[in-house]
C-alpha cells in the first residue's frame, strides 16, 4: 500500500510536471520599425512622401513670394491711395493670408491622409509575415520591440527569419 501510495505520488508529480512544461507560451520578439524600414516598398512610399512634399513646399513659398510682393507693393503705395482704396487692399491681403493658411493645413493634411495610404499595406503585410514565420516556429506570443521596451534576453528574435521570408 505504501508503494502504491509512492507511485500515485510520483506519476501525479510527472502529469503535473508535463503538464507546466507544456503550459509554458513560446515568447519571441521582433523590432517592427526595423523589419518595415527593411521593406522595398518603404523606399518607394519615402519617395512617393517626399516628391509630394517639396510640390507642397514650392507651391507654398511661391504663394509667399507673391504675397510678400503684393505687401511691399501696397505699403509702398499706401500714401498715393485714398482711404477706400488702401481698406480695400488690406482686406485683399487678409484674403490672401487665410488662403495661403488654409493651403497649407489642406497640404498637411493631405500628406498625412497619403502618408497612411501608403504604410497602412505596408505594415499590414509586415504583420502578416510576422504572424506566418511565427506560428511556423510555434510561438504563441510575438513582442515589438521597437518602442524602447527590454524584451527578455532569451526570446527569440524573429527579425531576421521574416526579412528571409520577405526575401529582403
Amino acid at each position: 500500500m505504501k508503494h502504491l501510495k509512492t507511485i500515485l505520488l510520483a506519476t501525479a508529480l510527472c502529469i503535473g510536471t508535463i503538464s507546466f512544461v507544456g503550459a509554458q507560451s513560446k515568447i519571441a520578439h521582433i523590432n517592427t520599425q526595423e523589419l518595415i524600414q527593411a521593406m522595398p516598398e518603404m523606399a518607394n512610399a519615402k519617395s512617393q512622401l517626399e516628391t509630394l512634399s517639396k510640390t507642397y513646399q514650392t507651391e507654398l513659398q511661391n504663394l509667399g513670394a507673391e504675397f510678400q510682393k503684393k505687401v511691399k507693393l501696397y505699403d509702398s503705395e499706401a500714401s498715393t491711395k485714398t482711404q477706400e482704396e488702401n481698406t480695400a487692399r488690406a482686406k485683399e491681403v487678409q484674403t490672401m493670408e487665410q488662403s495661403i493658411r488654409e493651403y497649407q493645413a489642406k497640404a498637411q493634411q493631405d500628406l498625412q491622409k497619403k502618408e497612411f495610404d501608403l504604410l497602412k499595406p505596408i505594415t499590414e503585410k509586415a504583420k502578416a509575415k510576422i504572424l506566418e514565420v511565427a506560428r511556423a516556429q510555434g510561438f504563441q506570443y510575438v513582442l515589438d520591440s521597437s518602442q524602447g521596451v527590454t524584451i527578455m534576453a532569451d526570446g527569440k528574435n524573429l527579425l531576421d527569419d521574416v526579412k528571409k521570408s520577405l526575401g529582403i
